[in-house]
């Protein structure tokens, strides 16, 4: 192993620089020429097909078999025109990535190249391979996958793939997308329902979504020469490098030139296939950075997301370098989060979410910001389980990744304008020299649009024209959690509006029965809001007094999907039947189960097939000094010292392996998967993670560096 060290660390030394030419300095004149979306419909179809499409997807409606054929034909017409040879159904099985059959358009029967409308529409993977949570046996094979027209196919290397929903034979959801698109369709109609209130033109009501995703790269031979990174995507030993990120100095620092051209290259691929990419810059740790696209409709920036991270992993390949998506894949540094920037966007231009000079405008833009915070307090619970991983359990909490404890920051501005609304029910605020909140009913304090702050502890936070969900891991599918937010708040905005017209019909005139809603609101949901230092020992007793839930670890935290609350909300809304959502959370249990079976094998692995070696070696090495000076009648006391140091590590490594080896055998035995989730968790990560990886990264400061086997923070992080 040391020598496989030593051989990537030379083998790095030597790399060229991978050189990346821009197709045009005009991003415009390429973008998404790897699309086939409305501007390759107009331009491939009849004039009244394309009218008939254009309009089916706007107004999300079945396409018809003949309108299908049109559309395949063209399709194909379109993507063999650019070297395509096959198609396939892209779907997100619960697996937490992508999955693909492809099918070549030449039929060797007919002798031609075929691609039918039937084809487009519907296609049959093999549901029994892929997570159900119970709802397929192994026998029960038949799945499918049915084409979602409202994100655009896209040309992949040779591959035309058509984004789709994967269900089982019986009708249930086996993937990502068909809950995230319920979950859409109830939070358009529960909120245009809300604007009607306010304005009877608006007719329909978008959710945007801009994720921020974070990364590291490492050098790909490093990589190699890590089986832990390998295996479990990330590092199971390491002792902190004397320099971390203490210095702050990466984070918006000049970036690397390697990594700058694995930037270049992988953006103008990004932006060949449709994916906004606009921000990169070097995040906080070592070798961590981020890439953020435009807003997006949120299942076509999830679809994007997901295809995103597949090309930065293809084009780091070719920069002999590796993309790591794990939530926390070195001990002691920031980890990784895919921040989900949220939004509502009516269908007449104006962001639910952002304050202007209207007056009726900033009473709905009040309406929705306090009717969020809202759902936010009445299903923390259901948010905390939406974001909950293995993975995740380790980066939330520290290093500028939020706390497991839900709460919602709104800014000091924000919170003057909430506290002013529920004491008084005053609201009138004028326009200065700066451009200020208006809601023309009465006075209350000045506040300049945007002015909220930022807080990197905070889960949820408003900053400005949107909220902010931070918690999301870096590898997860954003598509959990924005299934869950739509949820909540969809049915946050049907109670607010059943109590606006409660009050109505009673005789209040509409825009005060509007304000004594958001007042009942506004009290009832000041629990959720936190402006101060989430990491804070203080907060965590503060919440606790304050009833919020503080669930640190996976298996706790998923119960929340299994309550009868949640349960019936997806029911209500029809995102999931109990059914399927009790299933998803079975995969999970078992996901996370299996998660930590495989990194505590590969831990062990390391500890007893190559640390525990190299220390005896090591140890062996010092006995024969040891041995030598006190032949010389020299005093070797400090050697000694050392040796009996490395026995106690060893003894220690030694006795946790064992003994977690049979914790696992234990816990295995358990038939209840949850209960045995909970064992994975509390007896075997939590009882011996830390304790062998201690004794091991005290090793690494005792053994020589030209024994030590596996590559070093300081190396994987620092060279590139």
């Amino acid at each position: 192993m040391a020598q496989l060290r030593f051989e990537a660390l030379k083998k790095l030394s030597e790399r060229p620089r991978v050189h990346v030419e821009v197709p045009n300095p005009v991003v415009s004149k390429f973008f998404g020429e790897y699309v086939y979306g409305i501007e390759q419909m107009r331009a491939t179809l009849a004039p009244g097909l394309f009218k008939k499409v254009s309009q089916a997807i706007k107004n999300h409606e079945k396409i018809d078999d003949a309108t299908a054929d049109a559309v395949a034909s063209a399709a194909k017409s379109w993507a063999m025109a650019k070297g395509a040879t096959h198609f396939t159904h892209w779907f997100q099985p619960l697996t937490g990535g992508t999955a693909e059959k492809h099918d070549s358009f030449f039929d060797a029967l007919a002798g031609i190249e075929k691609f039918k409308g039937s084809e487009l529409v519907q296609q049959e993977p093999d549901a029994s391979s892929f997570p159900s949570g119970g709802i397929r046996s192994t026998f029960e094979a038949r799945g499918y996958t049915a084409w979602d027209p409202t994100s655009p196919m896209f040309l992949y290397g040779k591959t035309l793939c058509i984004p789709t929903i994967f269900v089982s034979y019986t009708g249930e959801t086996l993937d990502q997308k068909a809950p995230l698109l319920k979950a859409l369709k109830a939070v358009d109609l529960a909120a245009t329902k809300v604007c009607q209130l306010f304005d009877k033109d608006i007719q329909r009501v978008v959710a945007s979504l801009g994720p921020e995703q974070e990364y590291f790269v490492v050098d790909k031979d490093l990589f190699l020469a890590r089986p832990d990174l390998v295996m479990a995507g990330k590092t199971v030993f390491g002792h902190s490098p004397a320099r971390g990120q203490q210095l702050e100095d990466h984070y918006f620092g000049s970036i690397p030139s390697r990594i700058y051209d694995f930037m270049k290259e992988f953006e103008i691929e990004c932006w060949k296939l449709g994916i906004p990419v606009r921000t990169r810059h070097n995040e906080v740790a070592p070798s961590q950075f981020e890439v953020a696209p435009l807003f997006e409709e949120v299942n076509v920036a999830n679809d994007h997301n997901q295809l995103m991270m597949d090309v930065m992993g293809r084009v780091a390949d070719k920069h002999n370098l590796k993309v790591l998506f794990h939530e926390k894949p070195f001990a002691g540094l920031n980890g990784t989060g895919k921040h989900n920037n949220w939004s509502l966007i009516t269908d007449t231009g104006v962001n639910l979410y952002a304050p202007t000079s209207s007056a009726r405008d900033n009473l709905l833009f009040l309406t929705f910001f306090v009717t969020t915070i809202k759902a936010v307090h009445e299903h923390a619970d259901l948010l905390r389980a939406s974001i909950a991983t293995a993975a995740n359990d380790f980066r939330l909490g520290a290093n500028e990744a939020p706390p497991a404890i839900m709460s919602v920051f709104i800014g000091s501005q924000m919170t003057a304008v909430l506290d002013e609304l529920e004491k008084k029910g005053n609201v009138k605020i004028e326009k200065g020299d700066n451009m200020y909140m208006k809601l023309g009913i009465d006075q209350i304090p000045e506040i300049i649009l945007d002015a909220t702050d930022r807080n990197r502890t905070s889960p949820f936070a408003f900053t400005g024209n949107k909220f902010e969900f931070r918690a999301v891991g870096g590898s997860d599918n954003c598509a959990t959690a924005m299934t869950a937010l739509n949820t909540i708040v969809a049915d946050q905005l049907l109670h607010f509006y059943d109590a606006v017209n409660a009050q109505i019909e009673k005789g209040e005139e509409k825009r005060l029965a509007v304000v004594n809603v958001l007042r009942q609101y506004i009290k009832e949901s000041k629990n959720i809001r936190f402006e101060g230092d989430g990491y804070s020992e203080d907060w965590v007793q503060e919440a606790a007094k304050r009833g919020l839930s503080n669930v640190k670890n996976t298996p706790r935290a998923l119960d929340a999907y299994i309550t009868k609350k949640s349960l019936d909300l997806f029911v209500k809304h029809e995102v999931m039947s109990h059914k399927e959502t009790e299933a998803r959370t079975e995969i999970r249990l078992e996901s996370y189960i299996k998660r930590v079976q495989i990194e505590a094998r590969v831990l062990g692995d390391l500890a007893m097939n190559h640390i525990v070696p190299t220390a005896i070696a090591y140890q062996n090495k010092l006995i024969t000094n040891a041995n030598g000076l006190a032949g010389l009648g020299i005093d070797n006391k400090a050697v000694v010292q050392t040796i009996r140091e490395i026995s106690g590590f060893i003894e220690t490594i030694k006795n946790g392996v064992r003994e977690m080896i049979e914790e696992r055998k234990r816990a295995n035995k358990i038939t209840d998967t949850h209960k045995r989730a909970i064992a994975y968790c509390d007896d075997i990560k939590e009882k011996y993670f830390d304790v062998i990886r201690e004794a091991v990264d005290k090793l690494e400061l005792l053994v020589d560096d030209e024994d030590w086997p596996l590559v070093k923070y300081r190396e994987l992080l620092f060279i590139r």
